[in-house]
């Protein structure tokens, strides 16, 4: 039986109101940082702007950051290198999610335990990777090359340490988000999408608590589900305007998750963290 996912969308021009990097990258670290604490599976940045060029600029720019941020931290310095754009990562929370180990010991390592881990050499018993402590595992596995970021497991402990490469889904703990950009727009990246439910958060759609007993049904019956967000100028009901389409046909529930707000705007991070901690309460997933 497949596990059930949730996804999250977010504009590429959440950012366009924060002027300076630094900024920026702290902007991202909430983003990042919500959707681990509500087990986010996918973070999808698409484009809400006809100019193009600018839009891959900010989701590209959007997309690392979530990318270098979901990495545990010793795989980072294997996968990132110097880029004047992470000039700030300092600023990001940490995750502290099962799969960013505070353990850096070997001893310390117990059979079963679950850990990412990096191809780093190809010997004849099998494959190196390094999964964070002082020295390389063992997988008996040759398919795999240098460089390739996996999900392991430990078979053996000790002296030599041995680990075997698992699905993702297959973990019993949450393990962190991917990352996609979408390069189509949000209305048609939706109809043609794997979701099987689609929520759109908007200021001007239905209470949530008039929605929730429909929403609830098919939350249990959904195995892919969408919650999307709209930008900071503009909410979703005027991007999909602007796209030719209506949000009320695209989406599957138009919800208002803070209403009578006490501000003219609600941040798209603070909006994350409001909507997705009440579809939590509510529904769990």
């Amino acid at each position: 039986m497949s596990r059930k996912k949730l996804a999250i969308a977010i504009p590429a021009s959440v950012i366009s109101d924060t002027p300076h990097l630094r900024e920026k990258t702290s902007k991202i670290g909430l983003i990042g940082r919500a959707a681990a604490v509500f087990r986010v599976d996918e973070i999808i940045v698409y484009h809400d702007d006809a100019e193009k060029d600018k839009q891959e600029t900010e989701s590209d720019f959007i997309a690392l950051l979530l990318s270098y941020l979901e990495t545990p931290q010793y795989l980072r310095k294997r996968f990132f290198k110097l880029d004047p754009r992470l000039q700030y990562v300092g600023v990001l929370p940490p995750l502290r999610t099962p799969h960013h180990p505070l353990n850096r010991k070997a001893k310390n390592l117990t059979v079963g335990e679950y850990r990412e881990g990096v191809v780093t050499e190809c010997t004849r018993e099998g494959v190196l990777v390094d999964i964070g402590v002082e020295c390389p595992a063992l997988m008996r596995e040759s398919q795999w090359t240098v460089g390739k970021r996996l999900t392991l497991q430990i078979v053996t402990s000790g002296k030599r340490i041995e680990v075997q490469s698992v699905s993702k889904d297959s973990v019993p703990n949450y393990w962190g988000y991917k990352v996609k950009v979408e390069k189509h727009h949000f209305g048609k990246f939706v109809k043609n999408g794997e979701f099987d439910l689609t929520i759109a958060t908007s200021k001007i759609g239905v209470k949530f608590v008039d929605f929730a007993k429909e929403i609830s049904k098919k939350w249990r019956d959904s195995t892919c589900k969408l919650v999307a967000f709209g930008a900071p100028a503009r909410g979703l009901h005027e991007i999909m305007e602007d796209e030719g389409y209506d949000l009320n046909v695209v989406a599957d529930f138009v919800v208002n998750m803070i209403p009578e707000q006490g501000t003219e705007t609600v941040r798209t991070e603070e909006a994350l963290f409001a909507s997705l901690a009440i579809l939590n309460a509510a529904f769990g997933w």
